[in-house]
């Protein structure tokens, strides 16, 4: 299943989420801080869903109250109820 997330409040416009039984297969995001994310994205590639979720939520980027981590838990759990 893929999944197209649109964040708020963060650098990034758009996320791609590829998930197979639970595990994300790929990540892609569109926009942000180019280096961070690729290196997020290859990291979380072989993780189950819900790992990344409990390592990601709720990590601030700066003043602001989310983060495109934070963000990317908010897709993944989004993703797993459509699943």
């Amino acid at each position: 299943m893929t999944y197209t997330f649109r964040p708020r409040g963060v650098c990034s416009r758009e996320m791609h989420i590829e998930l197979e039984d639970g595990v994300i297969k790929s990540l892609e995001v569109i926009g942000g801080c180019s280096g961070n994310l690729q290196g997020i994205s290859r990291l979380v590639e072989g993780m189950p869903a819900e790992e990344a979720i409990r390592r990601l939520k709720g990590i601030r980027c700066g003043f602001k109250d989310t983060s495109c981590p934070d963000q990317l838990s908010i897709a993944l759990t989004e993703a797993l109820k459509k699943a």
